[in-house]
């Protein structure tokens, strides 16, 4: 058995006045508490987003699509909230960490090269692209007033916003669902009041001069959707946020709580922005919306603004640095979870310095959003459908049984079937991807078409229902 499985009731104090020190450890019924409506803010929370912003703006302005087309395409894409909401359901099922119940998918030893891989580096990609917009505004704000270099501005407000989010991860999961409920109304009272100074200055007959049609229309659709499934489709880690609910809490709660939090204000401000793309130039957009948006907001706002962008990059990072702190523990490094916290917290403030010295914002994030696709959408698929076929039931102690023979040792310690779905949907995923550096050659067979995240995905599902089906079901009746 590993040395880490129960944590006995007491042992660990889910409380927002100290740091968190339980990792993966299952968390005993008597500790469990709080209520699905309570993951709704802290959903909410992060998808309230300059983000969205400037990919909505990027739809019309970028690549040449309608308002009412980028409109209709954020309504189909947030459907895919669904997908964290599945995921979470299984985070109260274990009492544990979703990088501890993904060995019953990979096996203990596949596992760890998957969690190694999208957990913990591909977690550092993503807080790079959240900080990276309050790099920007908060340098710009500080160097217009005549407090000194940007350059040294974007470095000292990334060093300083990181550092916030770390200690937001170390204090840990009852911080972030006391806080990110107040965050939640601060947020939206900030950004409701952007929008509102916003609107008056969009153009409402706005068409592009010469409207994508055929084959170039269905094409820039599809790349719009692939950027767009990247934010909800990265969620993978919902479980964490959702493993302290009472065991019997309903599935359909936890579902609609996590899914309705994210998509809500994802596709509102996704709109917002695709709006703002009728009076924002190419120009502006080269670096990001942010310089834009400060120039059509009255001077008193600009900084309160600048402000909500901040505390949404703290928010957002706070939770993926806690989720992704129990990635080393569950692979089996001999780490303690604050200790992590700190390491990914570095990773993630080394890729934004890189970024925030790239020569084009825009071009990086969409770029970096599909490819990230490769990864995330078949590991997503995957994890929904082993909580598909597995009824959701999942035992804490097998989880953390791994000696050889157990019930998730599988082959050597792999979970062939799970591991040959991810690589397979990645595969297609790949083959059906289109970007401005790599387009798959089936992608090009059909006309550049990117069909990367409904093709990935099926093809993971269908793979690991073919590949594992078989074995988990036995496991269910076992």
């Amino acid at each position: 058995m590993s040395e880490t499985t129960h944590s006995p009731s007491g042992q660990f104090a889910d409380t927002a006045s100290q740091p968190e020190t339980r990792g993966i450890e299952i968390i005993a019924d008597s500790d469990r508490h709080g209520k699905a409506r309570s993951l709704f803010p802290v959903w909410a929370a992060t998808m309230v987003s300059v983000l969205n912003f400037t990919i909505g703006a990027s739809f019309t302005v970028v690549l040449g699509l309608e308002i009412w087309q980028a409109i209709a395409l954020t309504l189909v894409a947030s459907l895919l909230w669904v997908f964290p909401g599945i995921v979470a359901v299984s985070g109260p099922a274990a009492g544990t960490s979703g990088s501890v119940i993904q060995r019953a998918i990979y096996g203990f030893r596949g596992n760890k090269i998957v969690i190694a891989f999208y957990g913990w580096f591909i977690s550092g990609v993503f807080l790079a692209l959240n900080w990276v917009a309050s790099s920007f505004m908060g340098a710009e704000m500080f160097s217009s007033a005549g407090w000194g270099d940007k350059t040294v501005w974007l470095i000292v407000v990334t060093v300083v916003v990181s550092t916030v989010t770390v200690l937001v991860a170390v204090y840990g999961h009852a911080l972030i669902l006391k806080a990110y409920a107040a965050l939640t109304a601060v947020l939206l009272v900030i950004f409701l009041t952007v929008t509102a100074f916003i609107l008056p200055q969009i153009d409402w007959s706005f068409t592009q001069p010469e409207p994508l049609e055929g084959p170039a229309l269905w094409g820039t659709l599809a790349v719009g959707f692939a950027i767009l499934a990247s934010s909800p489709l990265s969620f993978s880690n919902s479980a964490d946020m959702a493993r302290y609910l009472p065991r019997d809490t309903k599935p359909s709660r936890i579902i609609l709580a996590t899914a309705l939090g994210g998509a809500l204000p994802f596709a509102f401000f996704s709109i917002v922005g695709a709006l703002l793309g009728s009076v924002v130039s190419a120009d502006a957009m080269e670096f990001g919306i942010e310089y834009a948006l400060l120039d059509m907001l009255p001077l008193w706002l600009g900084p309160i603004f600048v402000i909500g962008v901040i505390v949404n990059t703290v928010a957002v990072n706070g939770m993926t640095t806690y989720t992704a702190s129990m990635a080393f523990q569950s692979i089996g490094v001999p780490i303690r979870r604050i200790p992590s916290a700190i390491l990914i917290g570095v990773l993630g403030t080394a890729f934004t310095l890189y970024l925030v010295m790239a020569s084009s914002l825009i071009e990086a994030i969409n770029l970096m959003l599909q490819f990230l696709l490769i990864v995330s959408a078949p590991t997503m698929a995957v994890y929904a459908a082993d909580i598909w076929l597995r009824r959701n039931r999942y035992d804490g102690d097998d989880l953390f049984d791994e000696r050889p023979g157990a019930k998730f040792w599988y082959t050597g310690g792999f979970g062939w079937g799970g591991l040959g779905a991810v690589i397979v949907g990645a595969i297609a995923t790949a083959l059906f991807l289109s970007t401005t550096v790599w387009t798959g050659p089936l992608a090009i067979a059909i006309g550049g078409y990117d069909l990367s995240v409904p093709v990935g995905m099926t093809v993971s599902i269908l793979a690991y229902f073919v590949l594992a089906g078989r074995k988990v079901r036995s496991q269910v009746e076992a």
